[in-house]
């Protein structure tokens, strides 16, 4: 052997060392700078001796180069999903159903982790591919982004030839650092750990998901040789030991049982545990733990007959509401925010929660000082839901809306036709403007990626932008100028502006801010009448002709456009380029009447595509579930509106079956 193979040997050992200690262990021994000495010797190394190649080296996880999209995966095992149960009546009718079914069933009781469900398949031990659930049968191949999650061996202790499944997540103490980053750059905050954990390991940069430090579990053994010598395992606690000794990071606080008392004391053990865990869990899932006993019972359509899914309630936690502060909305209205002493709450530190309006807080006789309970609305929005004058202070006052704009300082009056919403009465209200132009700036408006709220804030300040249409014409060296933005940062934002300009008539509606039209409106306004220049002229009774447009909104939209400092908005934005005609695809009816609700990470398309099908087809998409909703389209990582549409009994299908609805009814004479 000789030095430079010894040498590479022996960096590759270290750098596995230290990055499991780093990233896994997180109890690191040496300096980053050390560290990053060793991987740049490596690299260089490996560099200059291509023929010492090794896909298990360290320096592969981060290999990769950015795809042009994810290739299609199909899974040799189906990847079905769980029945969810939300009580423990439930979980005893399980236990009923399988004692009816087996002579003494025994279950395996695990945590729930709230991330993405991947499947990892090994050659000869070498980790060869990873990919998404998807819709079960088909997923994508995320393999160099699993590569980038340290504690995911990319060689086994064996060489066997198997397939693992595993949940990947962000934990906690990333999120939290991630999402403060985010806010001093001024982007988006991040919901929560589970989508931003969908979302960065669909990066179609490998780099970009490696600064995600994601992490994995690993919950079953899916097919394949566990054992060198081909012998079978003959539970499912005996597989999760096996793939721990091979080097999976596997499951914690597992236990078995053999009684729904069981089930539902370690239940009641892993909700404690809840909080204090460094990753998050949305439930616990019970499993028949014998194999043969599972093979006895099958499978369902989509799901196992020997396994549910227990959901937690949504978390309640109580704090102390320590004052409320007044924002200013974009359309005027002001809304109080309940400023709290934090709490850990479904993943993340709450600090404020919205509190609506003041009839909602009268309603509920919250008081600045009160103990209250929060949650959050769909595991996303923070909110109060009760107040408890039984621990009320003799120092808890009441709140009171301000007479004047915490803004500007004009007048504020009560509306009581909007919501009994409290409104600014000063079209050109600095916060107005603000808010305008972050809302004509999001993701379903002009889409301009990177101009957040501090952003924003530090142009209007600068006196760059008075409106919208102001963006259009900002320079590189403008913004390069801005506290916090080099010239990198600033040739990307002006790019994301020019590329704003051909987002379409549909969405430069939306990104008006026209009160009362939201996307759907939007999309309806751009459709009758197809430019800009004729939605203008539109009248009150051309606008209530259109399906499902009232009084109110049609009242809105001709009020808009009938206020010179508006006129002169579009009049600009026309100017600037850009396009102003409806960019929509002509639609049939083959959907006609039906209202879709989108959630999930869907295989194979976005959710924007997905809802692109559903209106060529004539159909509408929602951003809410009701008793109305005629489908609800699920993917992978589906959160609250699963569960909605499961307790309103609304048909939940997933990609493949919203494909072969188009499919069967364009065959349908």
């Amino acid at each position: 052997m000789n030095t430079v193979d010894e040498r590479i040997r022996k960096l590759r050992a270290q750098i596995s060392y230290h990055a499991k200690r780093y990233y896994v262990d997180d109890d690191p021994e040496i300096s980053d700078y050390e560290y990053d000495r060793m991987y740049a010797e490596l690299l260089s190394l490996e560099g200059e001796h291509p023929e010492l190649f090794d896909p298990t080296s360290p320096t592969q996880r981060v290999g990769g180069k950015p795809l042009d999209k994810f290739e299609k995966v199909t899974h040799a095992v189906q990847m079905n999903s769980l029945s969810d149960v939300f009580s423990f009546e439930e979980l005893e009718a399980f236990d009923a159903r399988m004692h009816e079914a087996l002579p003494h069933p025994v279950y395996s009781v695990e945590p729930k982790i709230d991330g993405l469900s991947v499947s990892l398949r090994y050659e000869k031990g070498i980790f060869v591919q990873g990919a998404t659930r998807g819709d079960g049968f088909v997923g994508e191949d995320v393999t160099q982004n699993l590569k980038t999650v340290f504690s995911i061996p990319l060689q086994l202790s064996e060489p066997l030839d198997l397939t693992v499944r595993g949940e990947v997540y962000m934990p906690r103490r990333v999120f939290e650092r991630l999402n403060a980053a985010r806010e001093r750059e001024g982007q988006a905050l991040l919901a929560n750990p589970r989508n931003a954990a969908a979302g960065s390991l669909r990066q179609l940069d490998p780099k970009v998901a490696a600064e995600r430090a994601l992490d994995i579990f690993i919950f079953n053994f899916q097919e394949g040789a566990l054992y060198a010598d081909g012998h079978a395992p003959v539970t499912h606690t005996e597989t999760l030991s096996r793939l721990a000794s091979l080097g999976f990071p596997v499951l914690e606080h597992c236990t078995v049982t053999d009684s729904a008392e069981g089930i539902c004391a370690h239940v009641r053990q892993i909700g404690a545990l809840r909080d204090g865990l460094a990753y998050d869990i949305d439930g616990v899932v019970v499993k028949i733990d014998d194999l043969s006993d599972r093979r006895r019972l099958g499978e369902g359509t989509n799901t196992p007959r020997w396994a549910v899914a227990y959901k937690f309630p949504p978390e309640q936690k109580q704090t102390k509401l320590l004052d409320v502060t007044v924002a200013v909305g974009r359309t005027g209205v002001l809304t109080p925010t309940a400023v709290l002493s934090p709490v850990r709450l479904a993943g993340t530190t709450v600090s404020r929660a919205t509190l609506h309006n003041l009839e909602f807080i009268r309603e509920r006789d919250i008081r600045i000082g009160d103990v209250v309970t929060v949650q959050k609305a769909g595991d996303i929005i923070p909110e109060v839901v009760r107040s408890h004058p039984e621990l009320r202070s003799v120092d808890a006052r009441e709140f009171f809306m301000p007479e004047r704009c915490p803004s500007c300082g004009e007048p504020v009056f009560y509306d009581a036709d909007e919501g009994a919403a409290t409104r600014c009465t000063n079209s050109r209200c600095p916060a107005q403007l603000s808010r305008g132009i972050e809302h004509f700036a999001s993701k379903d408006a002009m889409n301009i990626d990177g101009l957040g709220p501090q952003i924003v804030d530090a142009l209007l300040k600068a006196n760059l932008i008075t409106d919208a249409a102001d963006l259009y014409s900002l320079t590189v060296e403008q913004i390069a100028a801005l506290e916090r933005m080099g010239e990198k940062s600033a040739q990307n934002l002006v790019d994301a502006i020019a590329r704003s300009k051909e987002a379409g008539l549909e969405r430069l509606i939306y990104a008006l801010g026209i009160r009362n039209v939201g996307e759907v409106a939007a999309e309806a306004l751009a459709k009758r009448y197809g430019s800009l220049a004729a939605c203008r002229k539109a009248t009150v009774e051309e606008l209530c002709e259109i399906p499902d447009f009232g009084q109110i909104t049609a009242d809105c939209v001709v009020n808009f456009f009938s206020h010179e400092g508006n006129v002169a908005l579009c009049e600009r934005l026309e100017a600037a380029g850009l396009l102003t005609l409806s960019t929509a695809k002509p639609t049939d009816d083959l959907f006609a009447g039906l209202t879709f609700v989108l959630t999930g990470t869907l295989p194979t398309m976005t959710r924007d595509e997905a809802g692109d099908l559903i209106k060529e087809a004539g159909g509408k998409v929602s951003g809410s579930v009701s008793s109305k909703t005629a489908y609800v389209v699920a993917g992978e990582a589906a959160g609250s509106k699963l569960t909605k549409a499961q307790a309103l009994g609304v048909p939940v299908i997933d990609e493949e079956a919203l494909l072969a609805m188009l499919r069967e009814r364009r065959r349908e004479p």
